[in-house]
């Protein structure tokens, strides 16, 4: 599959194809399951339809926006692209790539309407993704406003940062939760979170973030043994770990907690689902969500 689909009324077929052509992407005929079965293979959806029935079909099927594809809808006189369904993720780019074929994109996302970029755009550009995926609507509505501060941090160091700021970090799928017994050694994290990669068969450029309670910001082994890694450790509040549902037992009730490894690395996930439950490797627990 190429990741973008065209979807057209029987009668819209012909344009159809000719936008495809000039998309490489692939065309399905509408039909009562054509939104659900592109919902589940692509990323960006053309439909070549009147809007009304563009969004009835795809109104039961969204999630949210940093999950659900990017829906257009091209006008059956082939003049305007509107993005319905992700503006900033993606659906922007995919209406002005149609403007090379004569239809004109509608952009209606609040910040590029004023000629600003959106977090999610800056990340994209950058080539990040945005870990506290909360915070983009209070940035973005700052960013109408005036500028907002853009801060590189390439380390070693700790940032405190509130809900009001985006995180950005390098892309990936997976998000590592991380708990250690005191005074625990740099080797004995490192090698714990390759044994976990290796059993959950992921590779470490595809991880997102590493994440652990804010009581082990005095850890210097475990800072130091993420740093080795290459990665980015985030230190989540109590409310955030305990707000994540979680079902292997855990000892970190003693210190208040639901747990450290498992709801640590589903608070900071992208589809808050665990592929390796919370795992104990010695001094250091390990547990990996996507």
């Amino acid at each position: 599959m190429t990741g973008t689909v065209v979807i057209a009324l029987e009668r819209f077929l012909p344009d159809a194809r000719r936008i495809a052509g000039a998309l490489d992407a692939e065309v399905m005929p509408y039909g009562p399951d054509a939104f659900r079965e592109a919902f589940a293979g692509y990323r960006r959806i053309v439909a070549l339809m009147s809007a009304g029935i563009a969004v009835r079909g795809i109104a039961p099927l969204l999630v949210d926006k940093w999950r659900d594809p990017a829906v257009v809808v091209v006008s059956p006189d082939l003049r305007y692209a509107v993005p319905v369904v992700g503006g900033h993720h993606g659906g922007n780019d995919l209406a002005r790539e149609l403007a090379a074929l004569g239809i004109e994109p509608v952009i209606t996302t609040a910040t590029e309407t004023r000629g600003r970029e959106s977090v999610e755009g800056l990340a994209a550009r950058k080539g990040c993704d945005i870990v506290n995926r909360d915070s983009t609507r209070a940035v973005n509505a700052a960013i109408l406003d005036a500028d907002v501060p853009l801060y590189a941090v390439t380390g070693p160091g700790i940032v405190v940062a509130g809900p009001g700021v985006s995180f950005l970090a390098r892309k990936g799928d997976y998000a590592v939760g991380v708990g250690c017994r005191k005074g625990v050694s740099p080797a004995d994290v490192a090698a714990a979170v390759g044994q976990a990669l290796h059993e959950a068969g992921v590779a470490p450029d595809e991880i997102l973030v590493y994440a652990t309670t804010a009581k082990k910001r005095g850890e210097a082994g475990l800072l130091q043994g993420i740093f080795d890694l290459g990665g980015n450790l985030v230190f989540l509040d109590d409310d955030m770990i305990n707000a994540q549902e979680v079902k292997t037992p855990s000892r970190a009730s003693l210190i208040g907690l639901v747990g450290v490894a498992e709801p640590a690395a589903l608070a900071v996930s992208k589809r808050k689902e665990l592929v390796l439950a919370k795992q104990a490797y010695g001094s250091v627990t390990v547990a990996i969500a996507r």
